[in-house]
């Protein structure tokens, strides 16, 4: 018989401890936290559909046996296309047979989208092989109607695309074996449940031993799997901490409410870099995804003189391997209140009071007694160091009432002492702003000359160097 023992869950967050208490140490809520017994099977029993062997006589030992290195072969594994050259980048080249990748994200931001548009790309790309022509779809969260209504809206309609709904964990399993799809997606790990282990659905017993079976049949049938989890208040992904151990990649899918822009970010990756970012755009239709992402962080213009405005700058910040431009809009008041305002979107509130007061004295420009509003466009992110100089340069062009030309670029970080210090991989973004059609640039002194084709680099060691080109 299984031992049992007491164990005190969070329904919030997660969060398990040996004993109650009234307010979760881990989110912060009160009255979240409940008792359950914990049951740990017997070694060797795992979770088995009807007519599957147990996990342990699934592995002959001879497949376990330890050899030397050498004779182990080098042949390469044939990825999968997701249908989406992004979702491809981020996981180094296309989804590996037998991994499991976790994608988490906020609710409501795409991930079941997302995920039902690569089954529906998936199988129209493996309609005409041999075998394993098939791709599953196991939604908890879903019925099959509902599934289908959102397949026929984003053009996921395929015959060889399975639906299943269930939160049975063995019924989950089974249908894995009795297919063997080419990919499975399981939506989501916090809905399965297993009927071998106790514990409420999502809790961390229960998420554990799903993605523990799931693991084991992926890697024992060659058949990749797509998990889906939730993630908490502050963004972490939801159960336990092993979780992320136990698969082969995670992945976070993130964006702004607001704005249709979604990223895709690879935390974790056991066959790719984990500093690739892919970009997508969420529109009625599904999921778009963008190769050239320049367009969504600039506003429009032609470059003209009529279209120039004051208070605006691009700089180029880095998002992983990919060069992102950021437009940074600066706005310039009197203030009529005892304490002028500050507004940010996008850029660092604190980073901006800095930047204010080393424009003061180092720049010979005082906006101490301004009401300034910094923001971004699109929703982009201008939090690196590296976006300092556009962001003084918006400030400063704002109270002078002075335009800086369409095609100049500002790229520095801003010291105390009003110097320009220099940013990583300088060179990857004057690369990237000469593609966009930028023929000049305002960047710190180099330490070595970097040529590149079409682009006047001007180099400033200080504040004021920097401003007497930019605003010249």
């Amino acid at each position: 018989m299984a031992k049992t023992s007491s164990q005190f869950l969070c329904s919030e967050c997660g969060w398990s401890g040996p004993k109650w208490l009234g307010r979760c140490p881990e989110c912060g809520q009160w009255g979240t936290i409940e008792e359950f017994h914990e049951a740990r099977p017997a070694a060797g029993s795992r979770t088995a559909a009807p007519g599957r062997t147990s996990r342990t006589q699934s592995h002959p030992v001879a497949s376990s046996a330890a050899r030397p290195i050498t004779d182990i072969g080098t042949e390469n594994i044939s990825r999968i296309a997701t249908g989406f050259s992004e979702f491809d980048r981020v996981l180094g080249g296309g989804i590996v047979p037998g991994s499991v990748t976790l994608i988490a994200g906020e609710p409501g931001i795409g991930k079941s989208t997302l995920l039902l548009e690569t089954a529906g790309n998936v199988a129209r790309l493996t309609a005409f092989a041999t075998e394993r022509n098939t791709v599953l779809y196991i939604s908890g969260e879903e019925s099959q109607a509902q599934v289908r209504m959102r397949a026929s809206r984003i053009g996921a309609m395929e015959p060889n695309l399975l639906l299943a709904s269930t939160t049975d964990l063995s019924t989950v399993l089974g249908l894995i074996e009795q297919f063997k799809p080419a990919l499975a997606i399981v939506d989501s790990a916090q809905t399965i449940v297993s009927q071998d282990v106790d514990g409420i659905s999502g809790g961390s017993t229960q998420v554990r031993e799903v993605a523990s079976a799931l693991i084991d049949t992926a890697k024992t049938l060659d058949i990749p799997v797509l998990l889906v989890g939730h993630v908490t208040k502050d963004g972490s992904i939801a159960g336990p901490r092993t979780l992320e151990h136990l698969v082969d990649v995670v992945c976070q899918f993130e964006g702004d409410a607001e704005t249709a822009l979604r990223m895709l970010r690879a935390v974790k990756n056991r066959f790719g870099p984990t500093d690739e970012v892919g970009c997508f755009d969420m529109s009625g239709e599904g999921i778009e995804e963008v190769t050239d992402p320049s367009g969504l962080f600039l506003s429009t213009g032609n470059g003209s003189a009529a279209t120039q405005v004051d208070g605006t700058c691009v700089t180029f910040t880095l998002d992983g391997h990919r060069s992102l431009p950021i437009e940074v809009q600066a706005l310039v008041t009197k203030s009529v209140l005892p304490t002028p305002r500050r507004a940010a979107n996008g850029v660092d509130s604190n980073r901006i009071a800095m930047l204010v007061a080393v424009l003061y004295r180092h720049g010979g420009i005082n906006l101490l007694a301004n009401d300034l509003y910094i923001s971004t466009i699109a929703g982009g992110q201008a939090r690196e160091p590296g976006c300092d100089l556009a962001i003084v340069a918006a400030l400063a062009s704002a109270a002078k009432s002075k335009p800086i030309p369409r095609t100049t670029c500002a790229i520095g970080e801003i010291s105390l002492t009003g110097q320009v210090r220099p940013v990583p991989r300088l060179e990857y973004r004057l690369r990237e702003a000469a593609r966009l059609g930028f023929t000049t640039a305002v960047v710190p002194t180099l330490r070595k000359n970097v040529a590149v084709p079409g682009m006047g680099v001007v180099q400033a060691d200080t504040l004021q160097d920097a401003l007497a080109a930019i605003l010249r």
